[in-house]
């Protein structure tokens, strides 16, 4: 409805349905409903109205019901901390290769090789397990926020070609807030 047709309204229509006789008017008519109406259509009506009535209690009920129960729950979920999440991400650029070429002018009896996530340390004697250990300490304290996990560490004969072998699988930690909210 635009305004010129709001414009056109003729409100003097509504007026008597608003006058001070309208209410006696309509209580005349109630009364006077059960002699000009059979009594089935009341009952029909009366049957409709407490059906309605019923269905209106009963929502009612259920939608006070269901405020409460999300109330609790909203009360539950503001009690829950909120828990950081803990994740491996790859280490970003050179730091690993620069890592490996600086280990390799300190640990000489070692062969170290390395790419973007994992160091190989061997050796073809046990004579320098002082140095092998040592290297693997400076791959742990290699960088900030590294996690650096064993993959393989083999000591001895049964290590094969090489009797000291260590691959150390390198990734950074990040913490990052979890909302549960």
């Amino acid at each position: 409805m635009n305004f010129d047709q709001f414009k056109n309204i003729r409100w003097s229509t509504f007026q008597r349905y608003l006058t001070p006789g309208a209410m006696d008017d309509a209580n005349a008519f109630l009364e006077k409903l059960p002699q000009n109406t059979s009594k089935t259509l009341l009952i029909v009506t009366g049957v409709i109205w407490s059906c309605a009535a019923a269905l209106g209690l009963f929502t009612t009920v259920k939608m006070q019901e269901f405020a409460e129960k999300t109330m609790e729950s909203e009360g539950q979920q503001a009690l829950l901390p909120v828990v950081p999440s803990i994740r491996d991400v790859a280490i970003q650029g050179g730091e690993v290769p620069a890592l490996v070429e600086e280990m390799k002018e300190i640990y000489k009896g070692l062969q170290i090789q390395g790419n973007a996530s994992s160091i190989t340390i061997t050796a073809n004697s046990t004579g320098v397990f002082g140095q092998f250990r040592e290297a693997i300490g400076h791959v742990q304290n290699g960088g900030e926020g590294w996690r650096v996990s064993i993959d393989k560490l083999c000591v001895g004969k049964e290590c094969g070609k090489y009797p000291l072998g260590a691959i150390l699988k390198i990734n950074k930690v990040s913490v990052e807030n979890v909302t549960t909210r």
